[in-house]
């Protein structure tokens, strides 16, 4: 098979795998909390021999390793807000807000990075808010806090994948994952006795266990290891691409596995259709106007 082809079918396989973390978050009994900090652990201890058993991490500078444990709080607010948004309202809510990522991150990564502002995120950024209040206005009162932690989610998504961008070429990405992961586990560990009522069982049933280890093994691990492959062989253009299908591939498999057609309004979808209208302009437009290079 051509590398090229290859490459497309990992890809697509992993956006496909993160697509389905948003169904399994809804099949898993367990609050929140307890989900995240098995998916943190389990991932965590997955990724010890990509590490050297924690041999390699020894040998990173300090300073550098305390700014991958903060952006691993991060990644542990963002992922409890993401499944507690799933708890409020249901997977295709979720994956809908989370579509907006992409347009948060035009706005936060400059600030960051330190790079210009650009005014085509600008506007893009802009235009996502009348689909929003459409989404919003169509859902039922009682889901519309989920629509909003799942906004909270997409920002603090925006704002550790900026920070991980800033600092990526500095360490090795198992080595910048593990540490991540490792401190997000700590962080929700730290969090547990003040948010006891709230976590709720900590042991799975063992329906769960399944669901647990192909959230962190195949849609987290895997799939993290496959698409870390694959973009050494595509361009950033086609990539983003492909990435920005996730919620698609999500929503999907929400009408496929959880029936969540059933429960929202027609509207809803439309709403949906014109986010990610504007989510795959910004990578086609941002070419014509930017140059290819700078995509």
């Amino acid at each position: 098979m051509n590398t090229r082809v290859l490459a497309y079918l990992q890809l697509h396989t992993a956006v496909l795998l993160y697509g389905l973390t948003a169904i399994l978050g809804d099949l898993i009994s367990l609050s929140a909390m307890s989900l995240v900090w098995w998916r943190v652990l389990i991932t965590s201890l997955s990724l010890l021999g990509f590490v050297g058993l924690g041999r390699r991490i020894l040998r990173m500078e300090r300073r550098l390793v305390l700014r991958y444990i903060a952006i691993g709080f991060l990644v542990a607010m963002h992922w409890l807000s993401f499944y507690g948004a799933i708890k409020y309202a249901n997977a295709s809510i979720v994956l809908a807000a989370m579509a907006t990522t992409s347009l948060f991150t035009s706005l936060v990564e400059p600030l960051i990075t330190k790079r210009p502002f650009r005014r085509l995120e600008l506007v893009l950024g802009f235009l996502v808010i009348p689909p929003m209040i459409l989404i919003a206005r169509n859902i039922e009162l009682s889901m519309q806090l989920g629509l909003w932690v799942a906004l909270l989610s997409a920002f603090l998504a925006s704002v550790f994948a900026s920070l991980n961008k800033k600092y990526v070429d500095k360490a090795g990405p198992f080595e910048i994952s593990f540490i991540e992961m490792a401190s997000a586990w700590v962080f929700i560990t730290l969090l547990m006795p003040v948010f006891s009522q709230e976590m709720g069982r900590l042991m799975p049933l063992p329906q769960d266990w399944i669901y647990l280890l192909i959230l962190s093994l195949m849609c987290t691990t895997f799939a993290y290891v496959i698409s870390m492959k694959a973009l050494k062989h595509v361009t950033a253009f086609d990539a983003n691409l492909v990435i920005n299908l996730e919620p698609v591939y999500g929503i999907f498999l929400a009408i496929l596995i959880l029936k969540e057609h059933q429960e929202l309004d027609p509207r809803f979808y439309y709403g949906v259709v014109l986010i990610m209208l504007i989510v795959f302009a910004h990578p086609m437009l941002q070419r014509k106007i930017y140059g290819r290079k700078k995509v």
